[in-house]
């Protein structure tokens, strides 16, 4: 029976979080967290393979005790398990930290019940670097599957799956064996409202919650602040967009502002020592 495992992450909404204009760090407690948008259609696209193929859907992350929440938003679009490991020693993990801790979680899954295909989020709003999937596939030696768009076919029995990838310039259809990792783009799907069986499901279930401990195999010393070689310097938030200029007048006089407007900036361009 296929397996797919989901890896998602509980994130600050960034739509509504503040910067702290003393510390220029995210402040976190100014914004609700939700479900990574970008997991939330991967694990869309988990349960639609299972639909298709039959299987089983598992969901995991790394997160504080809250992010069960999360795991219960899964099961209501349709996973069947969620798994978290959470632990003070995971604290302030960079994705290389994060990607070696996940993939002992999945080991230990694995064990539970063989993995076939893991599906991650192109990446996570709070971070943006698409790291911690590419890292979970390196780690377990398994192929990488980035920018995926569409899942063609999914054949556990002849062990491949054929997906299409977004480039630049359009898409590109790829073979791969299984088992593999692929991360999706948001318009691979769209994330129906859930059904009401399914969010009772959802308000009822209960995660297995390890923690470190209950990993297998684990070196202290690539968890948490300890296994992160990232440092970041400094962050700050953008400036506020200066406001616009509004034209007066009929539609003839509009244009016509309009038309001195982009006179005047094409001549201080070529003034600066700009080029066309």
């Amino acid at each position: 029976m296929l397996h797919i495992v989901a890896c998602i992450k509980q994130v600050p909404d960034t739509k509504i979080i503040k910067m702290n204009p003393k510390t220029n760090t995210m402040d976190r407690a100014s914004a609700p967290a939700i479900l990574n948008p970008y997991d939330a259609h991967a694990v869309e696209e988990a349960v639609r393979i299972k639909n298709r193929y039959g299987g089983t859907v598992s969901v995991l992350t790394m997160g504080p005790p809250p992010a069960v929440k999360a795991i219960k938003k899964c099961i209501e679009i349709g996973a069947d398990e969620g798994y978290m490991i959470s632990d003070r020693k995971f604290a302030g993990a960079d994705t290389l930290a994060t990607s070696y801790a996940l993939t002992k979680a999945i080991d230990k899954i694995a064990k539970i019940q063989p993995v076939d295909l893991i599906i991650c989020g192109k990446m996570t709003i709070d971070g943006d670097t698409g790291q911690v999937g590419p890292g979970i596939a390196r780690r377990l030696d398994i192929p990488p599957l980035t920018s995926v768009k569409k899942v063609e076919e999914v054949n556990k029995d002849q062990g491949y799956v054929v997906v299409h990838r977004k480039i630049e310039d359009g898409h590109e259809v790829i073979q791969s064996s299984l088992p593999c990792l692929m991360s999706v783009e948001k318009e691979i799907n769209e994330v129906p409202y859930s059904s009401f069986p399914n969010m009772l499901n959802a308000a009822r279930y209960q995660p297995v919650i390890w923690s470190v401990d209950d990993l297998e195999d684990i070196d202290i010393k690539q968890l948490g602040l300890k296994g992160s070689p990232t440092i970041v310097a400094k962050v700050w938030a953008p400036p506020k967009p200066e406001g616009g200029t509004m034209f007066e007048g009929n539609p003839k006089e509009q244009v016509e502002q309009l038309l001195s407007v982009v006179l005047e900036k094409k001549e201080l361009f070529h003034t600066k020592g700009g080029s066309e």
